[in-house]
């Protein structure tokens, strides 16, 4: 039989560390929700060492994600689409900043090849990053993927800021213990 249909979830957890009144002023704020995502993704066994969260302008989360590529058994479930289906979901958007402005993007660590493209479709004005891909496939054995020499400049050129190194000592932490415990790598 033909599927025809996906269904992906965050795991249950999230609904006690996400607070949507919550506000998180400040970039610093922002990446920290992030990586305690990722934090907890792996000290819950839920996913991989991974979060994102979507802001709207007025500092609140419109939705968050963590990587759930091995419990759904799809490559595309990482962190920064699950934030961004979730977010154009609750917005009633494919591109999210055609409906409130700014949007910033906080991701525990640099997107991937796949996510980098998402970011460009999204509607995402702002992205704000901890680990960089060098960490990532430094202390985990994921493979980032090939982003254009200029990947910073290319999204500066289609209007998304990039502001990188927010926590990243922190956002190491947990891929360091994630590199350690063996983890599926996905």
């Amino acid at each position: 039989m033909l599927y025809a249909q996906v269904h992906l979830t965050l795991p249950a957890w999230i609904h006690e560390h996400v607070d949507l009144s919550e506000r998180y002023p400040g970039d610093d704020m922002k990446v920290a929700l992030a990586i305690e995502l990722s934090r907890l993704n792996v000290d819950h066994r839920s996913g991989g060492p991974f979060g994102a969260v979507v802001f709207g302008p007025d500092d609140r989360v419109i939705a968050a994600g963590v990587n759930r590529v091995v419990p759904h058994s799809t490559s595309l479930a990482h962190a920064e689409n699950m934030a961004y289906m979730l977010a154009q979901q609750r917005l009633q958007t494919p591109r999210l900043n055609d409906v409130v402005k700014p949007v910033t993007l906080a991701t525990s660590a640099q997107p991937c090849c796949q996510c980098y493209g998402a970011t460009v479709w999204a509607g995402i004005d702002r992205l704000l990053i901890g680990a960089r891909a060098e960490d990532v496939m430094e202390l985990t054995r994921f493979d980032e993927g090939p982003l254009p020499a200029d990947w910073i400049g290319e999204l500066n050129r289609r209007g998304i800021e990039v502001v990188r190194d927010l926590h990243r000592d922190d956002a190491r932490a947990v891929l360091r213990a994630y590199g350690e415990c063996g983890g599926d790598h996905y």
